[in-house]
Formats: C-alpha cells, sequence, structure tokens
C-alpha cells in the first residue's frame, strides 16, 4: 500500500462507524406493491390511453399477450388496429415501426427477446437512429424498441446475453435499464412521450420482482441516474439487473460495518455523469457492477468517466464486475461460475479497501 493510501485507509476505517442508508424517495401517491411486469404493463395501457397515436407492435403482443405477458389485456381494451401480432420477421416489423414513427405515430416494437433484434438491428442503427440527422431534422424518431435483456437461467449463449453496451455505442439512440418495478413505470412512460428512438432492455430475470408503484402517471427523467442506497467509504455503480446484486452486496458489507454507496445509472445513454462523480468524489472508491462482456462494457465507459472527473479523489483502482469473457454455458454450475454476483462483487469492494 503506498503512503497516499495509508492515509486515506486510516481515514476511512475512522469514518466508516457513522455511514447511513438512505430512504427510497417517498411519492405523494397511493403506492401498490406490483410486479416488474405489472409495472410496464400499467405504463403501456396508461400511455396507449393518454395519446391514440401510441400503439405496441411485435411477435405475440396480441392474442398470447406478450411472452412474458406484458401485454394481458391490451388487445381487449386497445383493438387489433393498436396492438399487433406479427410473423415471426424482426427486420421488418421494425422497418415497419420505422415507417410508422416518419408519418408520425408513436410505435413501441417488442422484441421477445433483444438477442432476436439482432435480425433486426440495421432497422434499429442504421435508420432509426440516423433518420433525424441525415433527414436534417424533418424527421422525429418517436419509437421505442423494448423487450427482456440479459441472462435467465439455462437458456444457453445465444439467449443470455446483456446487448446495452452495443446499442449505447450508437449516436442517436437513448438506451434504457429499469431495475425496480417503480423505475419500470416511469422510465417507459418517459420512453415512449420521447421523439428519440429509445432502446428499453429490461431485466429477463425481473418480470417477478415486486415493488411499490403509484397508481397515478409519473415520469422519470431519461439520463437520470438515481442513489438507491447511501454509504460512504465505496461506490457501487450498476443498472438493470445488477443493481439488486450490487444491493445485496451492500447490505452484506453493512453488517461488517462497510457502508456503500449504490448508484443506479438507469439510463446508460445518455448517461448521468454528475451523479457518479458526486458519489465517488464522496467515497473515494468504486466499483462497477455491470451483467455484460468486460471488452469496451459499459464499466469501461464508467470507469472512464471516473478517471476523468474525480482522478485525484480516488484512493484505489476502480474495478469492474462483469460476465466471464465467454459465451454464456448451459451447464448450471457453469453458468453459476460466468455470472457476476454477490461474492464476487464483495471481493471487489474489500479489494479497493485494501482490507482482503
Amino acid at each position: 500500500m503506498t503512503s497516499r493510501n495509508r492515509v486515506r485507509s486510516c481515514r476511512w476505517k475512522r469514518s466508516w462507524k457513522t455511514s447511513s442508508s438512505k430512504p427510497q424517495a417517498e411519492s405523494a401517491f397511493p403506492m401498490a406493491v406490483i410486479t416488474y411486469r405489472d409495472a410496464l404493463n400499467m405504463a403501456l395501457r396508461e400511455e396507449m390511453q393518454r395519446d391514440d397515436r401510441v400503439f405496441l407492435m411485435g411477435e405475440e403482443v396480441a392474442v398470447y399477450q406478450g411472452a412474458y405477458k406484458v401485454s394481458k389485456g391490451l388487445l381487449q381494451e386497445f383493438g387489433e388496429m393498436r396492438v399487433v401480432d406479427t410473423p415471426i420477421t424482426e427486420l421488418g416489423f421494425a422497418g415497419v415501426g420505422v415507417g410508422a414513427a416518419m408519418v408520425g405515430l408513436r410505435p413501441i416494437i417488442e422484441f421477445m427477446t433483444w438477442n432476436f433484434a439482432l435480425l433486426a438491428i440495421d432497422q434499429v442503427v442504421n435508420a432509426a437512429a440516423k433518420m433525424l440527422y441525415m433527414s436534417g431534422g424533418q424527421f422525429p424518431m418517436p419509437i421505442v424498441f423494448r423487450g427482456p435483456n440479459g441472462s435467465a437461467l439455462q437458456l444457453g449463449a445465444q439467449h443470455s446475453q446483456a446487448w446495452e453496451s452495443w446499442l449505447a455505442h450508437i449516436p442517436g439512440l437513448k438506451v434504457v435499464t429499469p431495475a425496480t418495478p417503480y423505475d419500470a413505470k416511469g422510465l417507459l412512460k418517459a420512453a415512449i412521450r420521447d421523439d428519440n428512438p429509445v432502446c428499453f432492455l429490461e431485466g429477463e430475470m425481473l418480470y417477478n420482482t415486486k415493488g411499490e408503484v403509484p397508481d397515478d402517471d409519473y415520469v422519470i427523467p431519461l439520463g437520470k441516474a438515481e442513489l438507491k442506497r447511501e454509504g460512504e467509504h465505496c461506490t457501487l455503480i450498476s443498472h438493470g439487473k445488477m443493481v439488486l446484486v450490487a444491493l445485496q452486496a451492500a447490505d452484506q458489507m453493512a453488517k461488517e460495518g462497510i457502508h456503500c454507496d449504490v448508484v443506479d445509472l438507469r439510463t446508460i445513454r445518455p448517461m448521468d455523469v454528475d451523479t457518479i462523480a458526486a458519489s465517488v468524489r464522496k467515497t473515494n472508491r468504486a466499483v462497477v457492477v455491470e451483467e455484460g462482456w468486460e471488452m469496451c462494457g459499459v464499466g469501461a465507459q464508467v470507469v472512464d468517466y471516473v478517471q476523468r472527473y474525480c482522478f485525484d479523489y480516488l484512493d484505489a483502482p476502480v474495478l469492474r464486475v462483469h460476465q466471464a469473457d465467454a459465451p454464456m454455458p448451459y451447464a448450471k454450475s457453469l453458468e453459476k461460475a460466468a455470472k457476476p454476483d454477490v461474492p464476487k462483487t464483495i471481493a471487489a469492494i474489500k479489494q479497493v479497501l485494501y482490507i482482503d
């Protein structure tokens, strides 16, 4: 340990018993406890009721009510002109959505999984993302591409991939990754009202998770992160499903007297650099927890921002917890070994605190 780090380590040891957890934001509206799936359904229903230009299209979204039942009841309420079943043609119906947005409608394109969206990536990247720029501002692109993202349980290499870093690389796209039912509703409503193409990546393992969600209308601005838990010894920066891993790791570390900020990015592009910097300048240490692969991942961008805006505040190198650099194995034991989890996150926290 360098002398500079030893000094700061002593400062950390003196202060670690005084930290506290931040309570969740209170709402003025009555709260019901519902699933992440139902929160998304509520957002879709409210926005379709509010604006008759909004419609939903994709495979099995109408009669079957969605592969994950996110569109449950929407066909019965809004009819087949606004809840549209499509053939298995991702490139085709994504392109129809782009055309609809060009003439003033506000399509929501559901991919059964973002893994299947690879078949439609030309429309997402070459059409939707660039239309406003290439048309000289003549064609806004109010379209949402949404669906489950990341790994579930033993779905194999082709169905267990987190795509946010790929999509966030593209100028013109906004990329959103809600972690909680509250955020899922508020962020999806914001995405539908946005005049730019938004890639909305839902956690495949989050649909049955529950949380408090107001019955009334609210919108969470895109590009604004949230401090999900307050501490002072280390900052955990995460998004999507991995926010729950970061919170569980923070809970366990708190039992040892080590208290962590947990920053939920919520939107990957644009990224809320101010919230990241404010937390790291306070704690002087950071760990990024992400579901994707290491190379060119979201965490690499976060580390870049931290070294640019917090270099003089850092007491240790920023560490990343991520998926193993390999296609996701099918075997349960290997799959578990490949995924980022709470023990790996705790090990990283202890490493940046020089207590391991």
